[in-house]
């Protein structure tokens, strides 16, 4: 387990480093990529919330991780700084649950062109 934090932290170190954004922007990026991946892949009933929960998964994995890291070097951040990840990693994912279902097309009922045309269809 020792080892998976280790690594954890040289991960997000090396990505902070080549992509120059700040810690923050990382984590914001990170769940809006993990929400629209997981609802990309499950379009079916409860796709919002399977996303939601995926990112809440990662981000209190992540932030398990990190204090385990802060734990091997001695240097432990305060509890409010951790909330703070899981929040700026949950908000816009927690947004679009609440209003996905306003932004899913409804179903719209058939014209009379489509009618007539699933009519002549039918006839042999």
């Amino acid at each position: 387990m020792l080892q998976l934090s280790a690594d954890f932290q040289a991960v997000k170190l090396g990505l902070l480093e080549s992509t120059g954004l700040a810690k923050d922007a990382l984590h914001i990026y990170f769940g809006l990529a993990l929400f629209l991946a997981v609802r990309l892949l499950w379009r079916r009933r409860g796709g919002w919330l399977l996303a939601w929960l995926a990112v809440l998964v990662m981000a209190v994995g992540g932030e398990w991780l990190d204090m385990r890291g802060e734990a091997l070097v001695g240097v432990l951040q305060p509890d409010s700084a951790h909330w703070h990840d899981v929040w700026n990693t949950m908000f816009w994912p927690t947004v679009l649950a609440l209003v996905g279902r306003w932004l899913q097309p409804t179903p719209r009922a058939p014209g009379p062109l489509e009618i007539m045309e699933s009519q002549s269809d039918q006839t042999p």
